[in-house]
């Protein structure tokens, strides 16, 4: 027996790297076997930047077909829609009875390849994007006041909403970009200090912020209907997010500020611009200048029960004929109503309440926090116009020139609201990959 003991030592065994290649093949037979499956198989990666390689820009995966068929649908209809109530304002006015539609036409073709496209790329580029598209965004709504196509008022006030494209005869509005701008701006925040929301500073304080500078820069333009709708999307973020984190006193205090603000709009308007003026006045007082301020409200509301249940058939409206000003645009719905009826009216509120719920199906999915937010915010700004728009065209609230999405004119809209759903279709796509394998 030896007097002292020595450790074993342990000796490389000759098949380790046969084990080694076992274990390769194994990866690679799983990812083959998941491929035949007809699942996605995508890489891990943990960084993310602009230098990446492609695979970084790009997703796998199979779009959200309702949501995608949804989207279509309406805007189809919305085409056929536009067709119908513009041709006599716009053989009137440009001498041909297709100007609007056929510029709409092109947009929404545009549109949606637009929307294709961009429902292949990660989502994560928006997040790495989020504050130089802030910085833009912001420098676009100040250069609007004093670079536009004015359109004066009856009260002598200027529209500075339009911007033109030099070279162009197209304009556009920095607004549209800015309802996008401040849901991915928003989302990124949430995202980043979502530790902190229980905080006074970081729940409210700072998103209102961010929110109060986009509301006063549009309505700076005399912008009221994007005024509203920026800041019920900033609103709806807020509670998506600090609700999350049991947090629902900041919430209430920042919508009892948007309801103190809607109170005094009503008892004092004398201390706001006078087109706002004017639209209250014809809001409340329904004899107010029935030639003048509630014209298009009048003969919309003529236009709405001439349609009775079943419409007067597609093409067949009278109100349309220089009576409802510019129905291809914030009054389309009530040249729908005339025509479709109160079936046809039911069944298009019904697709874009589908669109919305589809939507919110695809956020309670979506991979993670950004994105989800992201997938809300534009939901939002979509069932806000729907919702506002027809609330307009019944005379349940003041006339505030919000349109109907996909459905008034309006080719600059039009894409980048295709290019919103382009992005929940991308975030959508990160929410089908059943099964990722990571390497």
């Amino acid at each position: 027996m030896p007097e002292k003991l020595t450790p074993p030592v342990r000796y490389p065994h000759n098949d380790e790297p046969a084990q080694q290649e076992k274990t390769s093949k194994s990866k690679k037979a799983r990812r083959e076997f998941a491929r035949d499956k007809g699942e996605t198989v995508v890489k891990a990666n943990k960084k993310f930047g602009f230098a990446k390689v492609k695979a970084d820009l790009f997703v796998t995966g199979g779009i959200d077909i309702p949501f995608f068929a949804l989207t279509v649908v309406i805007l189809a209809i919305g085409l056929v829609m536009l067709f119908s109530a513009s041709y006599p304002y716009s053989y009137f006015m440009r001498g041909n009875s297709y100007h609007y539609f056929l510029r709409q036409l092109i947009f929404a073709v545009f549109g949606v390849a637009v929307m294709l496209f961009v429902s292949k790329l990660n989502f994560k580029i928006f997040k790495a994007a989020a504050p130089y598209l802030l910085g833009v965004t912001l420098l676009l709504l100040v250069v609007v006041l004093f670079y536009h196509t004015s359109v004066s008022t009856d009260e002598g006030e200027a529209f500075r909403r339009y911007m033109k494209i030099p070279g162009t005869p197209l304009t556009f509005q920095p607004s549209d970009i800015a309802k996008f701008t401040l849901i991915t701006t928003l989302a990124t925040y949430f995202t980043l200090y979502y530790k902190k929301l229980k905080s006074f500073t970081y729940g409210l304080l700072f998103p209102a912020g961010i929110i109060g500078v986009h509301c006063l820069l549009i309505a700076a333009e005399n912008h009221l209907s994007g005024t509203i709708i920026v800041g019920l999307i900033g609103l709806s973020l807020i509670y998506a997010s600090v609700t999350g984190k049991g947090n629902k006193r900041i919430f209430f205090i920042g919508f009892g500020f948007l309801v103190a603000i809607v109170l005094v709009m009503f008892m004092f308007p004398e201390i706001f611009p006078k087109y706002i003026q004017t639209k209250l006045e014809a809001f409340n007082n329904k004899d107010f200048e029935p030639l003048g301020a509630r014209w298009q409200t009048n003969n919309s509301l003529y236009a709405i029960g001439s349609g009775g249940f079943f419409g007067l058939g597609l093409g067949n409206s009278k109100q349309k004929y220089l009576y409802v000003s510019q129905p291809q645009n914030d009054f389309i719905f009530s040249i729908v109503c005339e025509e479709l009826g109160f079936i046809g009216a039911t069944v298009i509120i019904l697709l874009f309440a589908a669109l919305v719920i589809r939507g919110l199906m695809i956020a309670l999915r979506s991979p993670d926090r950004f994105a989800s937010l992201t997938v809300i915010g534009i939901m939002v700004q979509v069932g806000v116009q729907v919702v506002f728009n027809i609330f307009v065209v019944t005379d349940s609230i003041p006339n505030t020139g919000i349109a109907l999405p996909f459905f008034s004119y309006g080719g600059t809209a039009l894409v980048m609201l295709l290019f919103e759903m382009g992005v929940v279709l991308g975030i959508s796509r990160k929410a089908n990959q059943r099964k990722v394998i990571e390497e």
